[in-house]
Protein backbone atom coordinates (compact mmCIF):
# COMPACT_ATOMS: atom_id res chain seq x y z
CA UNK A 1 0.00 0.00 0.00
CA UNK A 2 1.41 3.78 -0.78
CA UNK A 3 0.55 7.04 -0.52
CA UNK A 4 1.99 9.74 -1.65
CA UNK A 5 1.13 13.12 0.01
CA UNK A 6 2.18 16.16 -2.57
CA UNK A 7 3.25 19.07 -2.05
CA UNK A 8 3.24 19.82 1.64
CA UNK A 9 4.26 21.69 4.02
CA UNK A 10 6.37 20.23 6.67
CA UNK A 11 5.49 21.29 10.39
CA UNK A 12 7.64 19.33 12.76
CA UNK A 13 10.41 21.34 14.96
CA UNK A 14 11.90 17.66 15.19
CA UNK A 15 11.94 17.03 11.67
CA UNK A 16 15.17 17.72 9.45
CA UNK A 17 12.76 19.11 7.17
CA UNK A 18 10.82 21.23 8.96
CA UNK A 19 9.50 24.35 7.07
CA UNK A 20 9.93 22.64 3.61
CA UNK A 21 7.37 22.29 1.03
CA UNK A 22 8.31 18.43 -0.16
CA UNK A 23 6.48 15.13 -1.61
CA UNK A 24 6.38 12.36 0.73
CA UNK A 25 5.72 8.77 0.03
CA UNK A 26 4.43 6.23 2.67
CA UNK A 27 4.93 2.65 1.60
CA UNK A 28 3.04 -0.08 3.81
CA UNK A 29 2.97 2.60 6.78
CA UNK A 30 7.11 3.46 6.41
CA UNK A 31 8.16 6.99 5.07
CA UNK A 32 10.17 5.66 2.00
CA UNK A 33 11.08 9.05 0.38
CA UNK A 34 10.94 12.56 1.15
CA UNK A 35 11.98 15.20 -2.29
CA UNK A 36 10.60 16.37 -5.02
CA UNK A 37 8.42 15.52 -7.74
CA UNK A 38 8.49 11.93 -6.11
CA UNK A 39 6.71 9.95 -9.13
CA UNK A 40 4.59 6.92 -7.84
CA UNK A 41 1.80 5.81 -9.94
CA UNK A 42 0.63 3.04 -7.61
CA UNK A 43 -0.05 5.14 -4.84
CA UNK A 44 -3.13 6.98 -3.57
CA UNK A 45 -2.29 10.54 -4.14
CA UNK A 46 -2.77 13.20 -1.77
CA UNK A 47 -2.98 16.87 -2.25
CA UNK A 48 -4.59 19.94 -1.66
CA UNK A 49 -3.92 23.82 -1.16
CA UNK A 50 -2.07 25.22 1.99
CA UNK A 51 -1.99 21.00 2.90
CA UNK A 52 0.56 20.70 5.96
CA UNK A 53 1.90 17.64 7.38
CA UNK A 54 3.11 17.31 11.07
CA UNK A 55 4.01 14.32 13.39
CA UNK A 56 1.24 13.08 15.03
CA UNK A 57 -0.99 14.78 17.54
CA UNK A 58 -1.53 13.27 21.04
CA UNK A 59 -3.90 14.55 23.58
CA UNK A 60 -3.45 13.25 26.98
CA UNK A 61 -7.06 13.51 28.77
CA UNK A 62 -9.85 12.02 27.34
CA UNK A 63 -12.95 10.19 28.47
CA UNK A 64 -14.22 7.28 26.28
CA UNK A 65 -16.42 5.74 28.48
CA UNK A 66 -15.85 2.25 28.36
CA UNK A 67 -16.33 0.17 29.95
CA UNK A 68 -19.34 0.94 31.41
CA UNK A 69 -20.42 3.84 29.36
CA UNK A 70 -21.17 3.06 26.16
CA UNK A 71 -24.46 4.35 25.39
CA UNK A 72 -22.13 7.82 26.31
CA UNK A 73 -19.15 6.87 23.70
CA UNK A 74 -17.15 3.19 23.69
CA UNK A 75 -13.41 2.42 22.61
CA UNK A 76 -14.10 2.76 18.98
CA UNK A 77 -16.30 5.74 18.71
CA UNK A 78 -13.59 7.51 20.73
CA UNK A 79 -11.25 6.69 18.20
CA UNK A 80 -12.91 7.82 15.46
CA UNK A 81 -13.65 11.37 17.29
CA UNK A 82 -9.95 11.47 17.88
CA UNK A 83 -9.20 10.86 14.35
CA UNK A 84 -11.42 13.62 12.80
CA UNK A 85 -9.40 16.13 15.65
CA UNK A 86 -6.43 14.93 14.35
CA UNK A 87 -4.55 12.18 16.80
CA UNK A 88 -2.61 9.70 16.76
CA UNK A 89 -2.66 8.91 20.57
CA UNK A 90 -4.99 9.34 23.32
CA UNK A 91 -4.63 8.94 27.08
CA UNK A 92 -7.83 7.98 27.99
CA UNK A 93 -8.79 8.46 32.11
CA UNK A 94 -9.46 5.54 34.44
CA UNK A 95 -13.25 6.78 35.28
CA UNK A 96 -15.04 3.67 33.48
CA UNK A 97 -17.19 1.31 35.13
CA UNK A 98 -15.35 -0.70 36.22
CA UNK A 99 -12.32 1.58 36.91
CA UNK A 100 -9.40 1.07 34.88
CA UNK A 101 -7.79 -0.11 38.33
CA UNK A 102 -6.24 -3.51 37.49
CA UNK A 103 -3.87 -5.20 35.34
CA UNK A 104 -6.95 -6.81 33.18
CA UNK A 105 -8.82 -3.76 32.31
CA UNK A 106 -5.85 -2.02 31.36
CA UNK A 107 -5.24 -4.69 28.90
CA UNK A 108 -8.82 -4.98 28.01
CA UNK A 109 -8.66 -1.31 26.43
CA UNK A 110 -5.08 -1.70 24.83
CA UNK A 111 -6.50 -5.18 23.30
CA UNK A 112 -9.72 -3.60 22.33
CA UNK A 113 -7.99 -0.84 20.22
CA UNK A 114 -4.99 -2.78 18.67
CA UNK A 115 -5.69 -2.42 15.30
CA UNK A 116 -7.02 1.20 15.33
CA UNK A 117 -6.05 4.22 13.42
CA UNK A 118 -5.45 6.11 16.84
CA UNK A 119 -3.63 4.46 18.93
CA UNK A 120 -5.13 4.81 22.69
CA UNK A 121 -3.05 4.53 25.80
CA UNK A 122 -5.00 3.90 29.52
CA UNK A 123 -4.20 5.99 32.50
CA UNK A 124 -4.19 3.88 35.42
CA UNK A 125 -5.94 4.91 38.31
CA UNK A 126 -3.97 6.41 41.54
CA UNK A 127 -6.75 4.82 43.97
CA UNK A 128 -8.39 1.42 43.98
CA UNK A 129 -12.08 2.01 42.53
CA UNK A 130 -11.55 5.91 42.46
CA UNK A 131 -11.82 5.90 46.09
CA UNK A 132 -9.17 7.53 47.47
CA UNK A 133 -8.35 5.59 50.09
CA UNK A 134 -5.94 2.75 48.82
CA UNK A 135 -3.36 2.44 46.25
CA UNK A 136 -3.68 0.90 43.21
CA UNK A 137 -1.45 -1.78 41.91
CA UNK A 138 -0.12 0.62 39.89
CA UNK A 139 3.46 -1.10 38.96
CA UNK A 140 1.15 -3.87 37.26
CA UNK A 141 -0.94 -1.60 35.96
CA UNK A 142 2.14 -0.03 34.30
CA UNK A 143 3.67 -3.70 33.11
CA UNK A 144 0.43 -3.88 31.04
CA UNK A 145 0.64 -0.44 29.54
CA UNK A 146 -0.88 2.10 31.40
CA UNK A 147 1.33 5.54 31.03
CA UNK A 148 0.29 7.23 33.74
CA UNK A 149 -1.76 7.88 36.83
CA UNK A 150 -4.48 9.92 37.89
CA UNK A 151 -7.97 9.51 39.57
CA UNK A 152 -9.21 11.30 36.64
CA UNK A 153 -12.93 13.06 37.20
CA UNK A 154 -12.20 12.33 40.69
CA UNK A 155 -8.98 14.11 42.00
CA UNK A 156 -7.01 13.57 44.74
CA UNK A 157 -8.23 14.72 48.52
CA UNK A 158 -5.96 13.10 50.89
CA UNK A 159 -2.44 14.58 51.02
CA UNK A 160 -1.34 12.00 52.55
CA UNK A 161 -2.85 9.26 49.67
CA UNK A 162 -0.78 11.68 47.34
CA UNK A 163 2.22 11.59 49.13
CA UNK A 164 2.26 7.96 48.85
CA UNK A 165 1.48 8.19 45.43
CA UNK A 166 3.92 10.70 44.62
CA UNK A 167 6.79 8.05 46.14
CA UNK A 168 5.40 5.44 44.58
CA UNK A 169 5.71 5.90 41.29
CA UNK A 170 9.40 7.53 41.24
CA UNK A 171 10.32 3.80 41.70
CA UNK A 172 8.62 2.79 38.40
CA UNK A 173 9.46 6.24 36.50
CA UNK A 174 5.56 7.31 36.65
CA UNK A 175 3.73 10.59 36.53
CA UNK A 176 0.48 11.42 38.50
CA UNK A 177 -2.10 13.85 36.51
CA UNK A 178 -4.14 15.68 38.86
CA UNK A 179 -6.99 17.78 38.19
CA UNK A 180 -6.60 20.33 40.91
CA UNK A 181 -10.12 20.53 42.68
CA UNK A 182 -10.70 20.42 46.43
CA UNK A 183 -13.93 18.96 47.26
CA UNK A 184 -14.04 20.21 50.63
CA UNK A 185 -14.09 24.27 49.22
CA UNK A 186 -15.89 23.51 45.93
CA UNK A 187 -18.43 20.80 46.34
CA UNK A 188 -22.12 22.94 45.90
CA UNK A 189 -20.69 25.21 43.25
CA UNK A 190 -21.89 25.26 39.87
CA UNK A 191 -20.18 28.04 38.20
CA UNK A 192 -16.76 30.29 38.77
CA UNK A 193 -17.54 32.27 42.04
CA UNK A 194 -17.47 35.71 40.56
CA UNK A 195 -19.81 38.62 39.39
CA UNK A 196 -21.64 36.45 36.80
CA UNK A 197 -22.17 34.13 39.27
CA UNK A 198 -23.94 36.82 42.19
CA UNK A 199 -25.73 38.24 39.10
CA UNK A 200 -27.08 34.81 37.86
CA UNK A 201 -27.83 33.60 41.56
CA UNK A 202 -25.90 30.22 41.27
CA UNK A 203 -23.61 28.79 43.85
CA UNK A 204 -19.87 29.78 42.84
CA UNK A 205 -16.82 27.71 42.89
CA UNK A 206 -13.65 29.74 43.79
CA UNK A 207 -10.70 29.96 42.25
CA UNK A 208 -9.30 29.14 45.46
CA UNK A 209 -10.43 25.38 45.44
CA UNK A 210 -8.00 25.04 41.94
CA UNK A 211 -4.97 26.71 43.33
CA UNK A 212 -4.93 25.23 47.34
CA UNK A 213 -4.88 22.03 45.32
CA UNK A 214 -2.15 23.00 43.05
CA UNK A 215 0.05 24.62 45.80
CA UNK A 216 -0.05 21.21 48.51
CA UNK A 217 0.84 19.46 45.29
CA UNK A 218 3.60 20.90 44.41
CA UNK A 219 4.87 21.16 48.05
CA UNK A 220 4.35 17.23 48.05
CA UNK A 221 5.91 17.29 44.48
CA UNK A 222 9.29 19.15 45.74
CA UNK A 223 9.34 16.61 49.20
CA UNK A 224 9.57 13.55 46.43
CA UNK A 225 11.44 14.56 44.11
CA UNK A 226 8.46 12.71 41.94
CA UNK A 227 6.69 13.81 38.50
CA UNK A 228 3.00 16.08 38.72
CA UNK A 229 1.12 17.38 35.98
CA UNK A 230 -1.97 19.29 36.47
CA UNK A 231 -4.49 19.29 33.73
CA UNK A 232 -7.14 21.67 33.31
CA UNK A 233 -5.70 24.70 35.11
CA UNK A 234 -7.79 27.88 34.78
CA UNK A 235 -6.89 30.15 37.14
CA UNK A 236 -4.42 33.25 36.57
CA UNK A 237 -2.60 32.36 39.93
CA UNK A 238 -2.48 28.79 39.21
CA UNK A 239 -0.22 29.75 36.01
CA UNK A 240 2.12 31.73 38.37
CA UNK A 241 2.31 29.00 40.65
CA UNK A 242 3.09 26.45 38.26
CA UNK A 243 5.84 28.97 36.96
CA UNK A 244 7.33 29.51 39.84
CA UNK A 245 7.66 25.62 41.08
CA UNK A 246 8.88 25.31 37.39
CA UNK A 247 11.55 28.22 38.11
CA UNK A 248 12.47 26.04 41.19
CA UNK A 249 13.51 22.81 38.66
CA UNK A 250 10.70 20.96 40.30
CA UNK A 251 9.75 18.02 37.86
CA UNK A 252 6.23 19.95 37.19
CA UNK A 253 4.06 20.22 34.01
CA UNK A 254 1.12 21.78 33.07
CA UNK A 255 -2.32 21.40 30.48
CA UNK A 256 -4.95 23.76 29.49
CA UNK A 257 -8.16 22.90 27.81
CA UNK A 258 -9.31 24.34 24.34
CA UNK A 259 -12.53 25.52 25.97
CA UNK A 260 -10.22 27.37 28.95
CA UNK A 261 -8.56 29.77 26.50
CA UNK A 262 -11.91 30.98 24.39
CA UNK A 263 -14.87 31.17 27.03
CA UNK A 264 -15.40 32.75 30.10
CA UNK A 265 -17.93 32.74 32.94
CA UNK A 266 -19.76 35.41 31.54
CA UNK A 267 -20.71 33.05 28.22
CA UNK A 268 -23.01 31.33 31.17
CA UNK A 269 -26.11 34.56 31.04
CA UNK A 270 -28.09 31.90 29.10
CA UNK A 271 -27.68 28.70 31.41
CA UNK A 272 -26.15 26.78 28.37
CA UNK A 273 -25.36 23.45 30.43
CA UNK A 274 -23.05 22.91 27.23
CA UNK A 275 -20.79 25.05 29.23
CA UNK A 276 -21.42 23.62 32.85
CA UNK A 277 -17.42 22.08 33.19
CA UNK A 278 -14.98 21.00 35.87
CA UNK A 279 -12.90 23.25 36.35
CA UNK A 280 -15.58 25.94 35.91
CA UNK A 281 -15.13 28.89 32.90
CA UNK A 282 -13.70 30.98 34.80
CA UNK A 283 -12.46 35.18 34.21
CA UNK A 284 -11.94 36.90 31.54
CA UNK A 285 -8.67 37.92 33.49
CA UNK A 286 -8.06 34.56 34.41
CA UNK A 287 -8.46 33.81 30.13
CA UNK A 288 -5.84 36.07 29.37
CA UNK A 289 -3.52 34.97 31.72
CA UNK A 290 -4.20 31.54 30.46
CA UNK A 291 -3.26 32.40 26.29
CA UNK A 292 -0.38 34.22 28.05
CA UNK A 293 0.86 31.39 29.58
CA UNK A 294 0.84 29.18 26.55
CA UNK A 295 2.52 32.17 24.60
CA UNK A 296 5.86 32.24 27.17
CA UNK A 297 6.12 28.70 27.48
CA UNK A 298 4.39 27.97 30.77
CA UNK A 299 1.69 25.57 29.54
CA UNK A 300 3.52 22.81 28.32
CA UNK A 301 0.42 21.08 25.83
CA UNK A 302 -3.29 21.14 25.55
CA UNK A 303 -5.54 18.46 27.10
CA UNK A 304 -8.75 18.55 25.74
CA UNK A 305 -11.03 17.03 28.45
CA UNK A 306 -13.22 15.20 26.06
CA UNK A 307 -16.11 14.38 28.27
CA UNK A 308 -19.61 12.58 26.33
CA UNK A 309 -22.42 12.73 27.70
CA UNK A 310 -25.52 11.83 26.61
CA UNK A 311 -28.81 14.06 25.75
CA UNK A 312 -29.96 13.17 29.46
CA UNK A 313 -27.49 14.26 31.26
CA UNK A 314 -27.60 18.25 29.61
CA UNK A 315 -31.31 18.78 28.87
CA UNK A 316 -32.28 19.43 32.60
CA UNK A 317 -31.83 22.66 34.58
CA UNK A 318 -28.38 23.84 34.93
CA UNK A 319 -28.36 22.49 38.16
CA UNK A 320 -28.94 18.76 37.50
CA UNK A 321 -26.88 18.59 34.38
CA UNK A 322 -23.96 16.80 34.23
CA UNK A 323 -20.32 18.50 33.64
CA UNK A 324 -18.23 17.91 30.79
CA UNK A 325 -17.85 19.02 27.23
CA UNK A 326 -16.23 16.64 23.88
CA UNK A 327 -13.21 18.15 22.64
CA UNK A 328 -11.66 15.92 20.32
CA UNK A 329 -13.28 16.99 16.65
CA UNK A 330 -12.97 21.02 17.36
CA UNK A 331 -9.71 21.41 19.30
CA UNK A 332 -7.49 22.55 16.62
CA UNK A 333 -10.20 24.88 15.32
CA UNK A 334 -10.48 26.79 18.66
CA UNK A 335 -6.69 27.02 19.33
CA UNK A 336 -5.90 28.28 15.94
CA UNK A 337 -8.89 30.91 16.21
CA UNK A 338 -8.45 32.09 19.71
CA UNK A 339 -4.76 31.72 19.71
CA UNK A 340 -4.31 33.69 16.47
CA UNK A 341 -0.72 35.27 17.90
CA UNK A 342 1.06 31.58 18.76
CA UNK A 343 3.52 30.49 16.05
CA UNK A 344 1.79 27.45 14.34
CA UNK A 345 5.09 25.51 15.15
CA UNK A 346 5.03 26.07 18.42
CA UNK A 347 1.30 24.84 18.40
CA UNK A 348 2.31 22.19 16.65
CA UNK A 349 4.93 21.01 18.97
CA UNK A 350 2.68 21.47 21.98
CA UNK A 351 0.39 19.39 20.30
CA UNK A 352 2.61 16.56 18.63
CA UNK A 353 6.33 16.18 20.74
CA UNK A 354 5.32 17.59 24.04
CA UNK A 355 2.97 15.51 25.38
CA UNK A 356 5.22 13.06 24.39
CA UNK A 357 8.28 14.09 26.63
CA UNK A 358 6.27 14.95 29.65
CA UNK A 359 5.14 11.27 29.55
CA UNK A 360 7.79 9.28 28.34
CA UNK A 361 5.94 8.25 25.12
CA UNK A 362 8.42 7.38 22.06
CA UNK A 363 9.34 10.05 20.05
CA UNK A 364 8.27 9.87 16.34
CA UNK A 365 10.21 11.61 13.58
CA UNK A 366 9.18 12.83 9.97
CA UNK A 367 12.10 11.21 8.35
CA UNK A 368 13.31 8.44 5.46
CA UNK A 369 12.84 4.55 7.27
CA UNK A 370 10.82 6.16 9.74
CA UNK A 371 7.10 4.99 10.65
CA UNK A 372 4.69 7.08 9.46
CA UNK A 373 2.92 8.93 12.34
CA UNK A 374 1.33 11.99 10.74
CA UNK A 375 -1.41 14.20 10.71
CA UNK A 376 -2.71 16.21 7.86
CA UNK A 377 -4.15 19.49 8.34
CA UNK A 378 -4.86 23.11 6.79
CA UNK A 379 -3.93 26.09 9.22
CA UNK A 380 -5.71 28.87 7.89
CA UNK A 381 -9.27 27.58 6.41
CA UNK A 382 -11.96 28.44 8.13
CA UNK A 383 -14.93 26.18 9.02
CA UNK A 384 -18.47 26.20 11.10
CA UNK A 385 -18.79 23.04 13.23
CA UNK A 386 -21.96 20.98 12.90
CA UNK A 387 -23.27 18.51 14.65
CA UNK A 388 -22.93 16.43 11.37
CA UNK A 389 -19.19 17.13 11.84
CA UNK A 390 -18.83 14.85 15.06
CA UNK A 391 -17.89 11.34 15.00
CA UNK A 392 -18.20 10.44 18.98
CA UNK A 393 -21.78 9.72 19.98
CA UNK A 394 -22.38 12.07 22.20
CA UNK A 395 -23.16 15.67 20.66
CA UNK A 396 -22.58 17.61 23.86
CA UNK A 397 -20.17 20.51 22.46
CA UNK A 398 -21.11 24.40 23.14
CA UNK A 399 -19.10 25.07 19.79
CA UNK A 400 -21.85 23.44 17.38
CA UNK A 401 -22.46 26.32 15.33
CA UNK A 402 -19.19 28.45 15.87
CA UNK A 403 -16.89 29.03 13.34
CA UNK A 404 -13.66 27.86 13.59
CA UNK A 405 -10.25 28.35 12.17
CA UNK A 406 -7.70 25.43 10.49
CA UNK A 407 -9.08 22.42 9.53
CA UNK A 408 -7.77 18.82 9.96
CA UNK A 409 -7.77 16.89 6.71
CA UNK A 410 -6.80 13.15 8.05
CA UNK A 411 -4.03 11.06 9.88
CA UNK A 412 -1.83 8.11 8.95
CA UNK A 413 -0.83 5.64 11.46
CA UNK A 414 1.71 3.12 10.36
CA UNK A 415 -0.55 1.24 7.82
CA UNK A 416 -3.57 2.86 9.12
CA UNK A 417 -5.21 5.81 7.79
CA UNK A 418 -7.88 8.02 8.01
CA UNK A 419 -8.27 10.40 5.51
Amino acid sequence: MQILLKNVQITAPSSPYNGQQKDILIENGIISQVGSNIAAPQAQVISGNNLHVSLGWTDIFSHFCDPGQEHKEDLLTGVAAAAKGGFTTVMVVPNTQPALHTKPQIEYVISKTRNSAVQVLPIGAVTKNLEGTSLAEMYEMKQAGAVAFSDGLKPLQSPGMMLKALQYVKAIDGTIIQLPDDLSISAHGLMHEGIYSTQLGMPGKPALAEELIIQRDIELAQYTDSRIHFTGISTRKAVELIARAKEKGLKVTCSVTPYHLSLTDAELEGYDTHLKVNPPLRSADDVKALQDAVKNGTIDCFATHHLPQDWDAKQVEFEYAKNGMIGLESCFGILRKYLPEVPLEQLINMLSIRPREIFNLPAHTLAEGAAANLTLFDPQEEWTLTAAHLASRSKNSAYIGAQLKGTVKGIINGALTQL
